[in-house]
């Protein structure tokens, strides 16, 4: 290979590495490590020392990317592992008696999917990509004995189921005590807070989710997503343009999901 080619190849895969990092995509890699991924501080091994890091590494099974309308796993699957994010998008949904989707959550990329399974010992939910993702399987009888053994990793599960737990109090409160407008207000402020995390802009957010979807999480009609977007747009609080939502005013949309 000359000289001329090799350059140009590194070029390449040069660019390719830093739109990577500005888009947030992951390149998604098999081979990649917990103490090299990039989201090691926020994900579920935060906090673990080198050796216990590398021993929680071991029990992780990395698999092919999902690609978009891919099923993780679907409602009353036998319960096996718990998953991270890695990159992408999922949405959670539970199929109700007479065949109506509830969508029940949205994970990004940091996040577990997958606790709703761990009391019954099946998913009460099936987990969709929404966009490629790549998925960190973690079978969960290796998770338990390694907890047992490392008490921060411990600490960091506990952490991380009361943080759902405090998520779903959240959105039980939104559903009941506030309007249209203040509910997809706290839903962007959610996303925003996430892309913080991330070390991505607070403001400009993509949303890979349907009005939809965000509809049948926040318990309002598509029309009324509809509407309330572009009734936060006129009055100069968010611009929206398609999937693209750019936050303009977050004291004034904080303070919005306050008076609720």
């Amino acid at each position: 290979m000359s000289d001329t080619l090799l350059r140009q190849l590194q070029d390449i895969e040069r660019i390719a590495t830093q739109a990577d990092v500005i888009t947030g995509r992951c390149p998604h890699d098999r081979t990649v490590a917990c103490g090299n991924c990039r989201l090691e501080a926020i994900c579920l091994p935060a906090a673990l020392g080198p050796e216990d890091l590398e021993r929680f590494d071991a029990i992780i099974q990395r698999g092919r990317p999902l690609h978009s309308g891919d099923h993780l796993y679907r409602q009353d699957e036998a319960f096996s592992a718990v998953f991270a994010v890695r990159s992408g998008t999922l949405k959670s949904y539970h199929l109700n008696a007479d065949g109506r989707e509830q969508i029940t959550g949205f994970f990004l990329p940091g996040e577990i999917v997958g606790t709703d399974g761990i009391g019954r010992g099946c998913h009460v939910n099936s987990v969709i990509a929404l966009e490629t993702a790549s998925i960190c399987a973690i079978p969960f009888k290796q998770l338990e004995a390694l907890s047992s053994e490392v008490p921060d990793l411990l600490h960091r599960v506990m952490s991380l189921l009361s943080d759902e737990i405090l998520r779903e109090q959240r959105l039980l409160a939104l559903l009941t005590s506030c309007d249209a407008d203040q509910r997809i207000a706290a839903f962007l402020l959610r996303i925003s807070a996430r892309c913080t995390d991330l070390q991505h802009s607070a403001t400009r957010l993509r949303l890979p989710m349907s009005r939809s979807d965000i509809g049948s999480y926040l318990g309002l009609r598509v029309e009324t997503v509809s509407r309330a977007f572009t009734r936060m747009h006129k009055q100069g609080l968010i611009a929206v343009a398609g999937k693209e939502v750019t936050l303009l005013q977050l004291d004034k949309l904080r303070a919005m999901v306050s008076e609720g």
